[in-house]
């Protein structure tokens, strides 16, 4: 365990989502407080695998593919010339 710097501190206050880089590999790590920490980890289990969240992922997004306000997305390139 380790205690934050008063620089640290800060970014945690003024950032929305605050990676945490290794400077050496420039792996990004995520921050997460101690008792959602261990929600996530009720939730996940032990034996779980990234894979299992697939479907619930698609099934997600194919609700937001279908909003109208992702046709810009779509035409992205079209858009930005």
């Amino acid at each position: 365990m380790f205690e934050l710097t008063e620089a640290q501190l800060h970014d945690l206050d003024t950032q929305s989502e605050p990676p945490v880089v290794d400077p050496r590999t420039s792996i990004e790590y995520v921050l997460v407080r101690a008792d959602l920490y261990e929600r996530m980890r009720g939730l996940l289990g032990e034996d779980f695998h990234p894979s299992e969240a697939y479907p619930a992922i698609d099934r997600a997004f194919s609700e937001a593919w279908e909003d109208p306000k992702m046709d810009d997305y779509d035409r992205y390139e079209d858009l930005k010339k």
